[in-house]
């Protein structure tokens, strides 16, 4: 009889469960893609307990001591267990449940407040959004990039000097904190891909045994490394598991305009406090000669072709003719002593034989200019496109706020005066794009379904939308959570309201459940509801207790692979310690403000004011039921 009971509550429950699970399966984006495999592991678990709590459990409780009579002495523990809760639902949740059930309006209106409290906390930037968190790390990267053509000693020399002052920052952390343990325990120094480019890894302590974040040490190590002379590009940290943090793309096909304002938008961004190591992928390239004919060629019937051909003779080589020593044959190759082909003047002064025989000084038929090249040429969308990226100073930083604010302060100017230029936002902006894009289009649609399924559960459209306003109030619990804690509101942290909706509408759903059999019982409506109310506050206050107490290891781990988890876990500790109070004391009140509803819904199209009791679903089922059973 108890499993028939709650049957249709648990089946709907871990129904609702499954569905807003499947969210998972159809995200997009790299962030999606990793978290398919969590998906199907908790939707294969849920069905697995869910045969379990259907057939196995009631065979083992069939056979427990309290069915067949068998009383044991309780233990010390046991017994002062059991005082404890009796004490903390008789004593404190009863007159506050008492209180809530007379006055629902009270008690609907307090968590409404909070609402608009935390929305206008997050309006003013008191609890913080990004798109992901900085991610705790065991290392930290420098990158740095000189320009085209350096020689690999050069920039050799220039990481020696980098890393001897990175050493550096192990005395001053053990000064600052009095402490023998160094920050830093190895680096090592690489160069390439290109002769110009190179890069230091620095891997740190343990981060349980430091007293900095890896951000906060990397801001050391580059405070500590300075200003690199010549440098296209240094950066300390760099891009993290999500892309950068702040990444734009500048598109255009007039590329006087567009490096112009990759120019104004890189010094808009320098003079933002809040970013650090500002760089753009558009680093000029190697140095080159660039020859232009002038009208004495045009005039001797000189082409760029047939001048070029001949520099490159000269200069690279032509091969002059092929021999034979024994079986093999030999290329024999002709071009100046490196004496005359080692500077541009040797190049002026080389002589181009023209048809007739006469030759003639380069320098005196071409002007020679040495410029810059092109390193790489990126498009998008058939645009040429040049990307500046930038790296926030500190990790409590919103991210999407400096986006705004780039948006409203830099963007406006920089269109007005290259109006060819169009811009995107890339990076960690792009890739959380792709993800909340999709959840956008698939989360209404498991909504949806969710909703039907409670509907169909309760038979009751009401009681249905009863359950689902929990949800925008836990996330309330959410916010001032990662608050407490000093974490910053992420995806990861939307994630983990993901089963936190799950876990709130359970407990609902098991609530309205109890309350509509109570009814069919007998019973006055508010009398049913605080009965309902003191029977399951000690399953749904140990379920909570315990979930948020299995999260608490979680939720303080330090470990960089706890990391991804941590704003999941304070979601769902946070918002299910308040999800449990709002089902245990503004649920309730909810049940009785719509039964009001429902009494004024029947004053108005019959006349007269019913019983409360007479116009809530269960009830009303139960007459039908009856009167089909009498016709029968």
């Amino acid at each position: 009889k108890g499993t028939m009971e709650v049957l249709p509550s648990v089946i709907a429950a871990v129904l609702t469960t499954i569905i807003f699970f499947m969210i998972f399966l159809f995200l997009d984006g790299s962030f999606g893609q990793r978290f398919k495999d969590i998906a199907f592991v908790v939707i294969a678990t849920l069905l697995i307990s869910l045969v379990e709590g259907i057939f196995i459990l009631p065979g083992h409780i069939a056979h427990s001591r309290a069915i067949r009579g068998e009383h044991s002495k309780k233990g010390w523990l046991m017994r002062h267990s059991e005082a404890f809760i009796h004490f903390q639902r008789d004593r404190l949740y009863a007159p506050i449940l008492r209180f809530c059930i007379d006055n629902p309006l009270i008690a609907v209106v307090i968590p409404v407040a909070l609402v608009f409290v935390t929305v206008g906390a997050l309006q003013g930037g008191i609890v913080k959004l990004t798109f992901f968190p900085v991610i705790e790390r065991d290392n930290v990267t420098v990158a740095l990039e000189m320009p085209a053509g350096t020689r690999d000693s050069i920039t050799d020399s220039l990481l020696i000097s980098m890393e001897e002052r990175v050493h550096e920052v192990n005395a001053e952390y053990r000064s600052e904190f009095g402490i023998e343990k160094d920050l830093i325990t190895a680096i090592g120094r690489t160069i390439g891909p290109g002769t110009n480019e190179g890069g230091l890894r620095i891997t740190l302590v343990d981060s349980q045994e430091r007293l900095l974040s890896s951000m906060q040490a990397a801001n050391l190590i580059r405070e500590k490394i300075g200003n690199v002379p010549g440098a296209e590009k240094l950066q300390v940290g760099g891009a993290g598991f999500w892309g950068m943090p702040v990444s734009i793309a500048l598109k255009s096909d007039n590329l006087v305009q567009l490096r112009k304002a990759k120019e104004l938008l890189e010094s808009g961004m320098k003079d933002m406090p809040e970013l650090k190591d500002v760089s753009d992928n558009d680093t000029p390239g190697l140095r080159e000669i660039r020859v232009t004919l002038n009208d004495r060629a045009r005039a001797l019937g000189l082409s760029e072709s047939d001048v070029m051909n001949r520099v490159r003779s000269g200069f690279f080589g032509f091969e002059a003719q092929r021999i034979l020593r024994g079986i093999d044959e030999v290329k024999i190759w002709v071009r100046y002593d490196e004496a005359d082909r080692s500077s541009i003047r040797d190049l002026e002064r080389m002589r181009i034989r023209l048809e007739d025989g006469r030759a003639i000084p380069l320098g005196e038929i071409a002007s020679l200019e040495v410029e810059r090249g092109v390193s790489s040429v990126n498009h998008i969308d058939a645009q040429r496109v040049v990307k500046v990226e930038a790296d926030i100073a500190n990790a409590n930083e919103s991210v999407p706020d400096l986006l705004e604010q780039i948006e409203r302060e830099i963007m406006p100017e920089l269109m007005r005066q290259y109006p060819d230029v169009s811009y995107d936002f890339e990076g960690q902006s792009r890739e959380s794009g792709k993800t909340t894009g999709s959840m956008k289009t698939i989360f209404p649609v498991l909504l949806g379904l969710m909703f039907l399924a409670v509907v169909f559960s309760f038979r009751s459209f009401l009681q249905a939308f009863m359950v689902f306003i929990m949800i925008p109030f836990s996330l309330v619990g959410v916010v001032w959570g990662h608050f407490v804690m000093g974490y910053i509101l992420s995806i990861l942290s939307l994630f983990g309201v993901v089963a936190l909706i799950g876990i709130v509408i359970n407990d609902s759903l098991v609530f309205v459940n109890t309350f509509n059999n109570r009814l069919k019982e007998g019973g006055k409506l508010k009398d049913v509801i605080f009965q309902v109310g003191i029977s399951r506050f000690r399953p749904i206050v140990l379920t909570s207790l315990t979930t948020i107490a299995g999260l608490g290891p979680l939720m303080f781990e330090p470990s960089r692979q706890a990391q991804f988890l941590v704003p999941m876990a304070v979601s769902v500790a946070f918002g299910l310690l308040f999800g449990t109070i709002l089902t245990l004391l503004m649920l309730p009140a909810l049940l009785v403000l719509f039964n009001k509803l429902r009494l004024l819904a029947s004053r108005v199209v019959k006349g007269s004011w019913p019983a409360p009791e007479t116009v809530e679903p269960a009830v009303r089922e139960d007459v039908f039921r009856q009167e089909e059973a009498s016709h029968a």
